[in-house]
């Protein structure tokens, strides 16, 4: 299993990550916000068809090694990323709209799968208009979420994500 993206079709890239954790302590850094916000983003999540998602990223934050946003992405930073729940199965499957408030919503879905104590984590990102900041976005997400289970201090996110641009950019076709 390798721990990078692979687009399984055109807008589509899926990730696998096998987590040291039970797959409901999992479930629980997926759906409430306090534990989210430690890998990914607080903000609220109603746990209902239809229930409303916002996500309020402070990548800057992840790390107790502060980095300042890059001028690109600052304008993300802390600003609401809105979508809408579309299922939840606790503690299997959890599966959201994304980016509602930038135009056409993308949707995102975590597959959660136990295995001897550990959890087997797939998540894929659908209906992308580009892939290559998304890859490098949740691999460094899905890093930090693993380094956080494994009581590890996470590395600074804007750095993971620099790094893995320019990776990315060989393993990810030329996007038009």
């Amino acid at each position: 299993m390798s721990d990078y993206g692979t687009i399984t079709e055109a807008g589509s890239i899926r990730f696998e990550r096998m987590l040291p954790a039970p797959i409901e302590r999992v479930w629980d850094y997926l759906t409430r916000s306090e534990l989210r916000g430690k890998w990914l983003a607080p903000g609220d999540m109603e746990m209902r068809p239809g229930g409303r998602v916002a996500l309020h990223f402070r990548n800057s934050e992840l790390s107790p090694e502060h980095e300042e946003t890059p001028e690109r992405y600052r304008r993300y930073e802390d600003a609401p990323m809105t979508g809408e729940v579309i299922r939840a199965e606790p503690p299997r499957l959890l599966i959201h709209s994304w980016g509602e408030a930038y135009g056409e919503p993308s949707e995102v879905t975590y597959e959660l799968e136990e295995r001897d104590g550990r959890t087997l984590l797939v998540l894929t990102h659908r209906r992308l208009t580009s892939t290559l900041g998304v890859a490098c976005g949740w691999h460094a997400h899905l890093g930090i979420l693993e380094d956080v289970l494994s009581g590890r201090t996470p590395l600074p996110f804007w750095s993971a994500h620099a790094r893995l641009e320019q990776e990315y950019q060989a393993r990810i076709p030329a996007e038009t």
